[in-house]
């Protein structure tokens, strides 16, 4: 590395956040990259440390040393070909990711990790801003034709692999709008919008279709408005056909009072949200302006609720979750290099909410079909001595209720909707995903792909680039009997 003491010299630095009380009032980004001379100062800590845990750390492989040590020789150009050999949208991992690479870094073994996130978004940001991310069209055209079914983050980076291989590639969206859940499932304030479409518009440069409003399935399934396409007719008209939509199927809490008008999925409410930004007209949408909000689930989704009600104005903001709270810092000889379980406390926490563990819903209860409260219990968790699981039990007279007026369920999406496999007849797993291997992303069905959440379940952007990136190799393999795409 090109400062071989750098970790001893300089400390961890974090990217600059404006004050919550300015950010509730906007629905704009609010974390600003690192300056050139910071980035430079942070690259200059990652260790010459022999074998690059954080590379391995990371879904998409990353080749993190390198390009910290380009960036504090201030070598922007070369860190960013580097940083996009590996990851086809670092401007969107380097917001949203939560970064598995700092974890397994092995700084933070006895230190605070290297930045590598602020790191990655200040290089891709260079790029933008000098011009050196330009469209890749292909030299020259295969003649196949490939269909991707959703334009989330691993249908995109599936497209853009493949279209640079030379095929001609159509990317089916059921939504007005091209992102999937980067464009309706993560609020503006994580990731504007405009990120999004600059891509797009560099991937419609290198030769991929976009089709918006159009469902892919049966008939009977889809929405009032949407052009309809056949499984067959998309078979027909393309060479090989990639399923790559989300894990859509939000799990639910079937207690007393469910049917309760403002018990609502997560993301019905973020989606929504995400739309008016855009200018759509909501007929009635889900709003916490003066409301007591509810958030059940301790995840990402849970916490973009917490931002979201915030800014829409709620009177208070509480967000339960099912599992006992986790320790403030982990146990690193245990875990490292692994994902720690460990408190994590996200800006939209630090704008206000009441957070709360081992809570256990038991019913929503109201007034005229509306939920005006929730009723739960505490919990304890204790380790099962024949299985060694854990295993959750009600404590005896803790039953307590909370004001509630409106109740937003982030608990989580158990697999795809199964219309969309059954439509294709494609085999599902054990837990309802499209089933196929990470050797060839092959489904029990001729020519038709699977990858991403659609495949593994709930997971990462980074997961998904990184099965979208894999996916597109099998198919270019299969198409043309060998790839030159990454792996």
């Amino acid at each position: 590395m090109g400062k071989i003491t750098g970790f001893m010299e300089f400390a961890r630095v974090k990217p600059a956040y404006e004050a919550p009380e300015s950010r509730l009032r906007h629905w704009k980004e609010f974390v600003s990259p690192l300056t050139e001379e910071q980035a430079r100062i942070q690259g200059a800590r990652c260790m010459d440390c022999g074998v690059p845990f954080c590379t391995h750390g990371c879904p998409v492989n990353n080749i993190i040393p390198d390009w910290n040590d380009l960036v504090y020789r201030q070598d922007w150009k070369r860190a960013l070909d580097v940083l996009l050999s590996t990851n086809n949208f670092p401007e969107f991992t380097g917001r949203i990711c939560p970064a598995p690479c700092e974890a397994a870094c092995t700084l933070n073994l006895n230190d605070t990790a290297v930045g590598i996130k602020s790191i990655e978004h200040t290089i891709i940001e260079r790029g933008w801003q000098e011009g050196w991310v330009v469209p890749q069209p292909p030299a020259r055209k295969t003649g196949k034709r490939v269909a991707i079914v959703g334009s989330g983050p691993a249908g995109l980076a599936c497209a853009q692999q493949l279209a640079r291989a030379g095929h001609s590639v159509s990317v089916y969206e059921k939504s007005n709008r091209i992102g999937g859940l980067l464009r309706y499932g993560i609020p503006d304030f994580k990731l504007e919008k405009s990120h999004i479409d600059r891509r797009l518009a560099q991937m419609e440069a290198e030769g991929v279709e976009f089709l918006p409003s159009t469902y892919v399935g049966r008939p009977e399934h889809a929405e009032d408005g949407l052009t309809v396409v056949t499984p067959e007719e998309l078979l027909a008209q393309h060479d090989a056909v990639v399923l790559a939509g989300g894990s859509e199927q939000p799990r639910d809490l079937p207690v007393p009072g469910r049917e309760l008008r403002g018990v609502h999925f997560a993301m019905d409410f973020l989606r929504q949200q995400n739309k008016i930004n855009h200018g759509d007209r909501i007929a009635k949408p889900i709003n916490a302006k003066g409301k007591h909000v509810v958030v059940i689930g301790g995840g990402d989704t849970g916490s973009d609720c917490v931002g979201t009600s915030n800014r829409q104005g709620a009177a208070s903001v509480t967000q339960f979750e099912l599992m006992f709270r986790p320790p403030e810092e982990e146990d690193k000889l245990l875990t490292w290099p692994y994902w720690p379980i460990r408190l994590r406390t996200s800006s939209s926490h630090e704008e206000g909410c009441q957070r709360d563990w081992a809570v256990g819903t038991q019913a929503f209860e109201g007034k005229g079909g509306k939920v005006e409260k929730l009723v739960a219990t505490r919990l304890e968790w204790l380790k099962d001595k024949a299985t060694g699981q854990m295993k959750m039990r009600e404590v005896k007279d803790s039953r307590f209720e909370i004001q509630a007026d409106l109740v937003l369920l982030a608990m989580g999406f158990v697999s795809p909707v199964r219309s969309v496999l059954d439509a294709f007849g494609v085999d599902a797993d054990g837990r309802g995903n499209a089933r196929a291997n990470t050797d060839d992303y092959c489904s029990s069905r001729a020519k038709v792909f699977a990858a991403g959440d659609m495949r593994r379940g709930q997971s990462l952007v980074v997961w998904a680039i990184r099965e979208g990136r894999q996916c597109a190799r099998s198919v270019d393999e299969y198409l043309m009997g060998a790839s030159v795409l990454p792996r």
